[in-house]
């Protein structure tokens, strides 16, 4: 089996040192207020070229090192889990499933097996006596307001604990469950318990319910970056995630009892915040939060969550991060995921399955793409099934399947793959199902329609249409005057035909719910347009240059089946359209029903606050805001869009 280089932390410290051995990491001594001010030198250190540097906060009002974007990065993510390269990790499981499904007929296979079976043994979680270093300080009177704990944006309901490691466990099995949900601070000894409806945590919290029983709940802040990363992974229900750290460090998690319920934590952890939700309480009113989505997802009503007792390490650091409009340092854990969770995906639901990409713009469930290799016709759209049924893939809203003949690491010769092969009229389907809770442009909350793109090589059962291929001889300029005479076009981008990407990006306002479809009428009478497969409707105020930005928007702001449509050919031997309209949804303009949520950005007295400060934080040329690209998305300050 592959040997992972891997030293298992025993807290947060060792791993703050090996950051600042591998000059990872810069130490902030001036004062920052954790009050908006960190999240905004983060949001411009975690967009930085390659994710920046991690960040350890040292003076924040409190008595507590903050932590943050440890994981901003291939590298420091690698480093977090041990290993060279995020590969290995992926290439190690596959290796694992191979030898656990070897058959072993005789007597020597079996003997040989005992050795793996050992090793797995000593990554299973185990309760140990005593008390851990985690809990070498106990406050008297549990106070979360002595914690460096973030407001990251401006219209954020409060302070949030943004990386709790929540462990719940299930009142009929027993089993325990280690999630990440965000926790809301309402004061000292209170929070609420931001867990969606398709969470294990929520489950349990149902069960808890039913049988009219407080629900014991704890969080683990810091410790092993294993335990952090594990609370996040897509793991089958009923799998302890303490058995993957085990795997990732390569030391069994000793775990410690709890001082005022009976649940288990790491023993080497920095911080556990102790407590209960009463099921029968009222729930509380949370948020809104400048979410993961590079919006704000709003306010609706979660569990209380009492905090019965803080303990913490004597050298205990607070880990934290943001999360907002891509890419941030969550773009990160979900490349460890995209490495870490290919092979068992291959191996266990989709054999075919060679490779997988989670593009940071997409923020993780709005787009994927995956490569397979091909042998009967039917197979994308089989993949694509599989996949809207596979976890947290459920989630997914547009999913593109490509073939081995495919490169989908380069994006850009994947955009000219794609516009050249893709038939609109043949190769995209729709479906629908469950949506993320924090999707806020399906029409129904939690529920809304699937986009599916299949661009592997077509067999001849599967060819009902000829396809004329996309040219990229197009007179931009000229159509460029053309398309800036349609009424309601305030912008055009025709660069992708200039690289042979058969698509155009349009900055529209739209006055009505028929706007959209009388503009592209328009463009369809100009000649050029009429080659081109992919016309994009965005808000006139996007840089529609900038393309992750374009592809961040898009993928959030579209219910497939509702804002996409595919316009046949006009005359026999052109191309089919796909049209997307990506703006934003208003009830007055397009009938939608639920309020939309604003952009995330950072208010312009922060940015000039932090502006000021820079010269004196040490972090090197001066970095402007990147919330200053997105602030005229806005509608109004606060969180709903005006």
């Amino acid at each position: 089996m592959l040997k992972l280089n891997k030293m298992a932390f025993q807290g947060l410290r060792d791993f703050i040192e090996l950051l600042e051995n591998k000059g990872e990491l810069i130490r902030v001594s001036i004062p920052v207020n954790p009050e908006l001010e960190i999240t905004e030198i983060v949001d411009r250190i975690s967009k930085s070229e390659g994710g920046g540097k991690a960040l350890l906060f040292e003076n924040n009002g409190t008595d507590f090192p903050l932590l943050i974007n440890a994981f901003g990065s291939e590298k420091r993510i690698a480093l977090a889990l041990g290993c060279e390269n995020l590969e290995s990790i992926g290439a190690e499981i596959e290796s694992l499933f191979k030898k656990l499904a070897m058959p072993r007929i005789g007597f020597l296979d079996k003997i040989k097996f005992l050795p793996l079976l050992s090793q797995m043994a000593g990554w299973m979680p185990k309760p140990i006596s005593g008390r851990g270093k985690c809990q070498e300080v106990v406050m008297k009177d549990p106070d979360l307001l002595k914690l460096p704990i973030l407001k990251c944006w401006p219209a954020d309901g409060g302070r949030f604990i943004t990386l709790p490691c929540v462990v719940t466990r299930d009142p009929e099995t027993g089993l325990r469950n280690v999630g990440m949900y965000r926790m809301q601070v309402f004061g000292a000894d209170l929070t609420g318990m931001h867990w969606h409806k398709h969470k294990t945590g929520a489950r349990h919290f149902a069960g808890y319910k039913e049988k009219a029983m407080k629900m014991p709940v704890s969080v683990v802040i810091g410790g092993d970056p294993a335990y952090t990363y594990a609370a996040t992974a897509p793991l089958p229900d009923n799998i302890d995630e303490y058995l993957l750290a085990g795997f990732l460090r390569k030391k069994k998690v000793e775990l410690v009892k709890c001082l005022t319920n009976d649940l288990e934590v790491p023993g080497d952890a920095d911080f556990i915040i102790e407590g209960y939700i009463n099921p029968q309480e009222e729930l509380v009113r949370e948020g809104p939060f400048g979410d993961h989505t590079g919006f704000y997802s709003l306010a609706d009503w979660y569990p209380r969550f009492h905090v019965t007792c803080i303990t913490y390490r004597k050298d205990a650091v607070y880990h934290a991060t943001i999360v907002g409009i891509p890419p941030q340092e969550d773009a990160w854990i979900g490349r460890a995921t995209e490495r870490i969770f290919l092979a068992p995906m291959k191996m266990t639901l989709i054999p075919e399955l060679k490779d997988m990409k989670l593009p940071p713009a997409g923020v993780a469930h709005n787009l994927t793409i995956v490569k397979i290799e091909k042998t009967y016709a039917g197979q994308g759209p089989k993949v694509m099934n599989a996949m809207w049924g596979a976890g947290q893939m459920m989630f997914n809203k547009i999913l593109i399947v490509a073939d081995q003949t495919t490169d989908i690491q380069d994006y850009e010769a994947f955009a000219r793959y794609l516009s050249k092969s893709v038939n609109p009229l043949q190769d995209i389907c729709f479906s629908q199902g469950p949506m993320d809770v924090l999707d806020h442009s399906s029409s129904c909350f939690s529920y809304g329609s699937k986009l599916g793109i299949d661009v592997t090589s077509k067999f001849k059962e599967e060819l009902d249409v000829a396809e004329k291929y996309f040219e990229s001889k197009i007179d931009t300029d000229n159509c460029g005057r053309k398309i800036s005479g349609i009424s309601g076009v305030l912008s055009s981008n025709l660069t992708l035909v200039e690289k042979g990407i058969s698509a155009v990006i349009l900055g529209i306002l739209k006055s009505d719910s028929k706007t959209v479809n009388e503009i592209t009428g328009n463009l369809l009478n100009i000649n050029e347009i009429r080659g081109v497969k992919l016309i994009v409707f965005v808000d006139p105020e996007l840089n529609i240059y900038d393309l992750d930005a374009v592809c961040w928007y898009v993928s959030g702001n579209i219910d497939p089946r509702r804002d996409c449509r595919i316009v046949p050919p006009v005359q026999k031997d052109e191309v089919a359209h796909f049209v997307m309209d990506g703006t934003r949804k208003s009830n007055e303009v397009d009938g939608f029903k639920r309020e939309w949520p604003n952009p995330v950005v950072s208010s312009p007295k922060t940015i000039t606050r932090i502006d000021e400060l820079w010269p004196t934080i040490g972090l090197g040329s001066f970095i402007p805001s990147p919330s200053l690209k997105y602030a005229s998305l806005q509608r109004g300050g606060e969180a709903v869009s005006q």
